[in-house]
């Protein structure tokens, strides 16, 4: 049953529209972007999507069709950040920040679906947020930008359900066009639409879900975040940001403690990392982009430590099979990695690296390709 259907289903009338908005997955730069450095994500085709209509009377009605479940019935008036531990947090998180920054949003009823897979790291929560956002946008005629919303989306995940994302995730949900990657300043929020045709270069990218999760993770982007923070206090700069590459020994001879040593080399060295790939990119060299995949890899294994046993697996088996490069991708301790293939490699790197889990005793992989798609927009 699509959307619209279900929705007519649960409130008894055709909804208003229906939106979409997609996962992403990060090509490279990692824990970069609360430190107002620079990321380069692209949508996947897996989307989130909205059947929604809007209400007069204050009440919001939140239904996901992949959830078992009631509908979670809210008033406007009532949302309170920090105090929904559920999946509805997200969508009723976007409406509290319409709200807060000024915005008449006088309820609504709505309807989710997505195929973002969760927990793999792929932003199912900011697709949620993001589609919640535009569905609003279009239906109250907030003239609210892509970027705009994207903000919006944040604080309601940092604000409200209390989780101290950056902006990257929202941003490439929001933004991104089909056939780019999305080049991010995190600190003055510029965009840059990057080609990134794979196909028309015989290439593929895969995304690696490893199915899994260790609780090692809870709290370790705070944690992190942390670090890094206090790595540019001791530095005496706003963020990491402002730590140039060429000066990163200086840099790091100056911290005393380890932990934020390696949080601020593995920062400073990834911003540096997105400048090559944009450069070998804007030079044509796709294939040349891999070893700094794998490179990156190794920074977040090493120096940020948020890596896992399945991860390292993914990496070492689809290079060792032929990969151009590979690395983790998301916030880490489970979730997915990234390989750049040739076309004609898909088949064999898929293999070997499910051969590896299965040797290992893991749980089968889940692979796809992760074809850069279009960011949010209405369907109907």
């Amino acid at each position: 049953m699509g959307v619209r259907e279900g929705f007519e289903e649960l409130y008894g009338t055709a909804p208003e529209g229906v939106w979409a908005a997609p996962g992403r997955v990060n090509l490279i730069g990692e824990y970069t972007d609360f430190n107002e450095g620079f990321v380069m994500p692209l949508a996947l085709p897996h989307t989130a999507v909205a059947a929604v209509s809007r209400r007069t009377d204050g009440v919001l009605r939140l239904h996901s069709a992949d959830i078992e479940g009631p509908v979670v019935e809210l008033h406007v008036d009532e949302l309170v950040p920090l105090t929904n531990t559920s999946w509805a947090a997200y969508p009723a998180g976007v409406v509290w920040a319409l709200r807060e920054a000024g915005h008449a949003v006088t309820g609504a009823d709505v309807h989710l679906a997505s195929t973002v897979p969760t927990g793999a790291g792929l932003s199912s929560s900011a697709a949620l947020e993001v589609v919640t956002a535009l569905a609003l946008n279009d239906l109250y005629e907030l003239g609210l930008t892509g970027p705009e919303l994207a903000r919006l989306a944040q604080r309601a995940e940092n604000d409200f359900v209390g989780v101290p994302c950056g902006i990257m995730d929202q941003t490439a949900s929001a933004c991104c066009t089909e056939g780019h990657a999305l080049h991010l300043d995190c600190r003055d929020l510029s965009i840059r639409q990057v080609p990134f045709d794979l196909a028309s270069q015989g290439l593929a990218l895969l995304v690696v879900d490893t199915r899994v999760k260790h609780a090692l993770g809870d709290g370790a982007y705070a944690e992190r975040r942390e670090g890094c923070e206090e790595g540019a206090r001791q530095l005496g700069v706003s963020h990491l940001r402002d730590v140039a590459y060429e000066e990163l020994d200086a840099a790091l001879a100056r911290l005393s403690d380890e932990r934020v040593r390696r949080y601020v080399r593995h920062v400073v060295s990834d911003d540096h990392r997105v400048d090559r790939v944009i450069t070998l990119l804007d030079a044509g060299d796709v294939r040349a982009i891999g070893p700094v995949l794998t490179d990156g890899h190794a920074s977040l294994r090493d120096d940020l430590r948020i890596s896992c046993e399945e991860l390292d697996l993914v990496v070492a088996t689809a290079n060792a099979a032929g990969a151009l490069g590979a690395r983790m991708t998301g916030g880490g301790f489970g979730g997915s990695a990234i390989v750049l293939v040739e076309s004609a490699d898909v088949d064999t790197v898929t293999k070997a690296v499910t051969e590896a889990f299965g040797s290992a005793g893991y749980r089968a992989p889940r692979v796809f390709p992760a074809v850069p798609s279009a960011g949010a927009r209405r369907l109907s």
